[in-house]
C-alpha cells in the first residue's frame, strides 16, 4: 500500500520560509503525477503545485507563483515544497498527493489516488 508522509510544517511570521517534505513509500516515477494541495479552515482543498513525472512539466497556482518551488531528491522518493515570502493567506493544512494517472485539470482533488495525512502551516502577520 502506497503511503505519503508529510513533514516540515510549522509557524512562521509573514515573509518567512518553510520547506515541506513528502516521503513516498515507492519511487516517484511509479506515479504519473505528484503534487501539493492545501486546505484553509472553512475552505475547499485547492491545488498548490503539480509535477508530471513523465513530461517533467510543473504547474503552480497563481497565488504561489514565484514564491513556492517543488523539487525532488535523486532517489525519487521524496518531494519537497520550498515556500518563501509566506503570507497569512498561505495558512492551511498542506497535503501531498499522488496519482497513477494524469488528472485534468491538475487541481481536481478526485483525480488523486493517494494522500498524506497533512501538515499544518501557520503564518502570522
Amino acid at each position: 500500500q502506497v503511503q505519503l508522509v508529510e513533514s516540515g510544517g510549522g509557524s512562521v511570521q509573514a515573509g518567512g520560509s518553510l520547506r515541506l517534505s513528502c516521503a513516498a513509500s515507492q519511487k516517484r516515477y511509479s506515479f504519473g503525477t505528484i503534487g501539493w494541495f492545501r486546505q484553509a479552515l472553512g475552505k475547499e482543498r485547492e491545488g498548490v503545485v503539480v509535477f508530471y513525472t513523465g513530461s517533467g512539466n510543473t504547474y503552480y497556482a497563481d497565488s504561489v507563483k514565484g514564491r513556492f518551488t517543488i523539487s525532488q531528491d535523486n532517489a525519487k522518493t521524496t518531494v519537497y515544497l520550498q515556500m518563501n515570502s509566506l503570507e497569512p493567506e498561505d495558512t492551511a493544512i498542506y497535503y501531498c498527493a499522488a496519482s497513477t494517472g494524469w488528472p485534468r485539470p491538475w487541481t481536481q482533488v478526485s483525480g488523486y489516488n493517494y494522500w498524506g495525512q497533512g501538515t499544518q502551516v501557520t503564518i502570522s502577520s
